[in-house]
């Protein structure tokens, strides 16, 4: 009776050490499948605070304010331009255009469906990212010069 017991306990053991995890970890590499997506951040630190009491601060948060409309307002379906001009219609400027495919509370997730050779997005088409609103928002400030 006490050696099924010990089988029994090392069964359960071994049962409990080789569960699998399904979750996806948000701070994972994109796979092959794609079933973990990165999760951009927003910066720990605010853009516009930085300028102080300047006279830039009232227009960087004056800018702030409509890249988080801009942010909040996307849906599926919607392109964004991800370098050369986010908030901005994609034109012939933009070097690398997105397709919003999901969004969710407080996130945006883009997948990159085409860059120039001259942005940093270029050979990344495809790929899935979640963005923070805030993350989008610093890169609307960080592209008009604040």
């Amino acid at each position: 009776m006490k050696r099924m017991w010990v089988v029994s306990g090392l069964m359960l053991a071994m049962v409990g050490c080789s569960r699998i995890e399904t979750r996806p970890d948000p701070q994972d590499e994109d796979t092959l499948f794609g079933s973990n997506v990165p999760f951009i951040k927003a910066p720990k630190a605010d853009r516009c605070a930085a300028h102080g009491k300047s006279s830039l601060r009232s227009s960087c948060d004056d800018a702030r304010y409509l890249g988080t409309e801009y942010t909040r307002r996307l849906s599926v379906g919607d392109e964004v331009c991800l370098d050369g001009g986010y908030g901005d219609e994609p034109g012939p400027a933009c070097k690398a255009r997105a397709a919003v495919i999901d969004t969710g509370p407080n996130g945006v997730k883009l997948e990159i469906r085409g860059a120039k050779p001259d942005s940093r997005w270029f050979k990344s088409e495809m790929r899935h990212a979640w963005y923070e609103e805030g993350a989008l928002v610093d890169l609307y400030l960080a592209e008009r010069g604040y």
